[in-house]
Formats: C-alpha cells, structure tokens, sequence
C-alpha cells in the first residue's frame, strides 16, 4: 500500500498535510462542545443565572458547531480531490504500463483481471483515500483528544469507557480475523466474472453455433453465486457490527448516568447545615452533573473514533489487495524495451540470423536456429503446420518478443537498438486476427501514427489496393460508415481487408502478413497480392500463411518443421528437394493441379 502512494504528487502530499491540519481544528471545535454542554447545566443547576449567560454559553456552542461543520466539508472536498486525482493518475501509469507490455507479459494477465485492476482495484484505492483523510486522520485524534480530557476526572467513569473500549477493540479484532480472507477472495471472484462476462460477449457466435448458452449461463450462475456469497458474508459481517457499536454505546451512556448518578448522591446536601453549606453541597452536586454531561459525550466521541477506526480496517484490507495487484502490473518487468536510435543504413531489408526462441516459462524452443533474409522489394513466405512457430517467426520480426539467442536485423541494425516510433514507422504489421476500433473507415485505416501525413487520395488508395473499396462504397456513408468495437459488425474477410489497408496506407518499408488472406477467397486473395506487387514496388513482404496459393509466386519460401527451418527456396526449387513442403503441397492440391499450376 505504502509502495503505490509513494507516486502520489508533491501537490496532493501538501493537501494531506493541509487536511491533516484541517481534522485537528475540527476535533478542537467537537470537542469543546461538551465543555459548553457542561457549562449550561450548571447554569441550569443554578439559581442566579442571567439569561444572557445562556446566550453566551448557547452562541459559543453554536459557533463550534458551525465551525466544525465548515471544516468538515472543506476537508471532505479535499480529500475528494485528492483521491481523484491520485486514482488518474495510477490508472494511467496502470494503462502505460499495459500498453507497453509484450505478448509475454500479457499472457501473465488475463484480460479480464487487467480489466478489473484497471477499475475496481483502482476504485477501492480512491475510497481508501477519500475515506482515510477524512476518517482515519480524525477517529485516532479525536480519541487521544478526548480520553486526555476525561483522563483524571473521575475513575469510576473512565472505567466505565475503558471496559466499552475493550469490547469494541475485541470485536475489531474478531471480526478483521473473520474479514480479511473474504476481502482478498473477492477481487478474485470479481476476475472471473469479468472474464466469463468477456467470453460470453466475444464468443456470443460460437456460443449460439453449438448451443451452449446453458452451458455458459450456468458457468456465469457458479462464478456470481460465489461473488455474491462471499460479499454477502461481508455485508452481514458489517451488518453485525452496527448494532454492537449501538448497543455498546447505549451501555455506556446508562452506564456512565448510572455511575454518575452515585456519585452525584454520594454527594450529601446537609438539610440541617447552614445556607452557605447547602449551597456549597448543591454546587457540587450541578458540577458534578455538568461532569458527568461532558462525560457522556466524551466517551460517545471515543466510542465513534473506534467505530470510525473500525470502518477503515474493515475497508483497508481489500484495498490492500487491490493494492498489491496493481503493483504487480506497475512492477511488471517489460522484457520488450525501447532502443535509442532512429537512423539505419539501408533500406526494407531484413534478416534473421541464427535467432532461437522461448516463451518465458516453457520447458522447450519454439523457434531453433532460424537464419533467412529479405531484401528490399522481395516477397519472403513463411509457412509450415500447424504449431510449427510461422506466426512467432512474424511476431520477433514486428518485435512483439525479443530473440532469446541470435539477431533480428532491420535496415542492417538489431530490432533492439530501435525507438519504438522509427520502428513502426518502418513496419506495417497485419495480425493473424483482424483487430478495428469502434472509429469510422476512415478513421481505422489511418489509425495511429505513421510519420506522414495521410490525405483521403491515401484512404482511397489502401482500400483500393487491399480490395475493399467496393464494400465500403457500399456502405451508406462510406469512409465514414462506422465499425463497432471489434468490427463486430463487418465480415471476417472484410475485417482483414480493412486491416490490410491500414498497414498499406502507412506506406511502411516492409509489411508483415500473419496469415491475414485466411478469410479472403482465392480471387480476392490473387489480386492483392497481385495490386501489391504492382502497386508497392520496393516494398518488402514478410508473408506468413497456410495455403500454398498464397505464397507459391514468393521470392523465396521459409518451410518451418517443429521451430525449425525444413527448407529454404522457391515453390519449384522446394518441391524437388524439400518433403515438409511437398507433404503440405500435396495435402491441399493434387499433382495435377500443381503441375497445372506450374
């Protein structure tokens, strides 16, 4: 908890302070109330008492009590403001932090966690603050204020406090024992339902082709049903402690108008002594009273700092959960990080040099010893079965994972030593899923920043090339037709080629295919590729796929066996001296069709 608000800004660390400085001008004001209290029942005890005494008393109560309140809302909207403002900012160090992560160290978070520890976790957080600067600042002053001034008054009734004390700090402890596992269950829970909620939202498709919407409503029932259980077992926890703080404050009051009462009696008024012994003894007995009256409500203000101390501990744990899984984002260690330099020495080429590959925390190599070049203008095809590393091999070129032993080279020099932005200015990268924003067309294909400035005549001409012109045309308003989130409302084959066209309309040196034709027909797949070639000379190809038709016209073909290269050469060279290739050829043509084809 400590480590998260050690980011908190120099400005918001003088308000607390300021705040701090506030709750103890608010305790002095509460506190003199009983002290008034006091003074008016003498008064009212006594039988010479001007009325403007009353006044006096009642005015100074009233001003405490104007005061007070004043400060209580000044400090009230401070600590709002300070909450606020802490709470943006740590959610935006959290989004940096994600956006600048790898594909590694996003797998270590779902993305419904990264979600809820986004939201949820953050709001927790928030309350924390805005609670604590109001609660936490004043229940631990108020109390020591207000034990030091019963503190010598009387024995009897400060034992009466003590043994209150001691209950509310026995259920304080009993029940924090009973919480804090709950509290540390319930971020968890609420992870589940997330990601069950994101599932059931980006599946729905799958989920009504195979009739599985029991299936999933029961699997979203089990994961609510725990939520709501555990958090129903912490409302009830809270719930019980209400009436024990009532209850304990109801006793105290009797008993300390009990004990005072005693003592009031013990107090003899000699009914045979003379006027000025009566009056002395009936003196005593309305100080007494007073007394006793500025007692009540000091151990109720004791009482209350507990309550108070009570609802933050009952809060603190679950912000301390929330507060760690946001630390365990910011401290992420990125294994991705950015280079310095943003010039090179050469042009659209790129060459992998004995690189190998591991995921973090696999037992084996997903890539081994790859080693293959492309030059400026040249088509380089990747491909191989299923699992062989195709998409892992575009991913280190696009650097999304760094090599775990041998080179990357771009232009001539290591992928690492790159900034970010010359980088993707220099790579046009289309994922194995097609990925739009809820944005217009328009506004999807120049999404970002490409380090040139993008005209319509370059919007037309990217959908022109990646054959989506005559759909989006036929939209109702065109470029500007909107696509929902996740392209939810687009074709797949539309998706990609959309996609296509965004990476096109950066006019990047190389592009990178992650077997993007998947959803495209064959003749929709042929003239790409064939306006691609025509239309981007000098643009190198990076392209990984399935179907030999789409790689056989490549330069050079990189045949993938178990992370290994099988085979380096062209569709003809391959099928006379390479059997992973043949195998795969043969798998989706016939020999007649392949000699055809030839």
């Amino acid at each position: 908890m400590l480590h998260i608000f050690s980011n908190m800004k120099i400005k918001d660390r003088w308000l607390a302070i300021l705040c701090l400085l506030l709750v103890c001008g608010q305790v002095y004001f509460d506190l003199r109330l009983p002290d008034y209290t006091a003074e008016i029942t003498v008064l009212i005890s006594s039988e010479i008492t001007e009325l403007s005494e009353y006044f006096t008393a009642g005015g100074k109560m009233l001003g405490c009590a104007l005061c007070s309140a004043l400060l209580t809302v000044v400090v009230g909207y401070l600590a709002a403001m300070i909450a606020a403002d802490f709470s943006f900012d740590v959610r935006a160090k959290l989004f940096h932090k994600v956006t600048a992560m790898g594909s590694g160290e996003i797998k270590k978070f779902s993305t419904a966690s990264l979600i809820t520890r986004t939201t949820n976790d953050i709001t927790q957080i928030q309350m924390i603050i805005a609670m604590g600067l109001q609660m936490l600042l004043r229940a631990p002053i108020m109390a020591v204020w207000a034990i030091i001034k019963i503190v010598g008054k009387s024995w009897q009734l400060s034992a009466v406090v003590a043994s209150a004390v001691v209950i509310v700090v026995g259920a304080l402890i009993v029940l924090l024992a009973v919480m804090i596992p709950k509290f540390r269950i319930v971020q968890k829970q609420i992870d589940d339902v997330n990601r069950i909620t994101d599932e059931n939202l980006s599946g729905i498709r799958v989920i009504r082709a195979f009739n599985a919407e029991k299936y999933q409503e029961n699997k979203f029932e089990k994961a609510n049903h725990n939520l709501m259980r555990t958090q129903l077992f912490t409302g009830r926890g809270m719930a019980f402690l209400s009436p024990i703080m009532m209850f304990v404050q109801s006793c105290v009051s009797v008993g300390i108008y009990y004990v005072g009462a005693v003592l009031i009696n013990a107090i003899d008024v000699p009914l045979n002594g003379t006027i000025p012994e009566i009056m002395l003894a009936v003196s005593d007995r309305a100080e007494m009273l007073g007394e006793v009256v500025s007692f009540s409500s000091y151990a109720l203000y004791v009482i209350m700092s507990f309550v108070m101390l009570l609802m933050i501990f009952m809060m603190l744990p679950r912000a301390q959960v929330s507060a760690n899984r946001i630390n365990e984002v910011i401290d992420c260690d990125i294994a991705v990080r950015e280079g310095t330099e943003s010039t090179s020495g050469e042009t659209g080429s790129i060459e992998f040099e004995d690189v190998t590959f591991r995921y973090p925390d696999a037992s084996e190599d997903c890539l081994k010893h790859i080693s293959f070049s492309a030059k400026k203008g040249e088509t380089v095809a990747i491909i191989g079965a299923t699992g062989s590393g195709k998409s892992t091999l575009g991913g280190l070129a696009a650097r999304l994972y760094d090599a775990t032993e041998g080179t990357v080279l771009l232009d001539g020099r290591d992928v690492r030593e790159y900034s970010f932005e010359t980088l993707y200015h220099k790579i046009g990268y289309i994922p194995q899923k097609a990925i739009l924003f809820a944005d217009t067309v328009e506004g999807n294909v120049t999404f970002g920043n490409s380090g040139k400035e993008m005209t319509g005549a370059d919007v037309e001409n990217a959908l022109d090339i990646a054959q989506a012109s005559d759909f989006v045309n036929a939209l109702d308003e065109g470029i500007n037709s909107w696509i929902s989130q996740g392209g939810s409302n687009v074709s797949g084959g539309q998706k990609q080629r959309l996609s296509i066209a965004r990476a096109i309309a950066r006019k990047p040196e190389i592009l990178i295919f992650d077997d993007s034709f998947s959803a495209l027909d064959y003749k929709t797949d042929s003239i790409l590729r064939q306006r691609i070639k025509t239309d981007l000379k000098g643009t190198t190809c990076l392209i990984v796929a399935q179907r030999i038709g789409t790689i056989r016209n490549a330069d050079r073909i990189v045949v993938l066996d178990n992370g290994a290269v099988a085979g380096i050469g062209t569709h003809d060279e391959l099928m006379k001296n390479c059997f992973v290739y043949q195998q795969i050829a043969l798998s989706q043509l016939s020999a007649d069709e392949l000699a055809a084809n030839a």
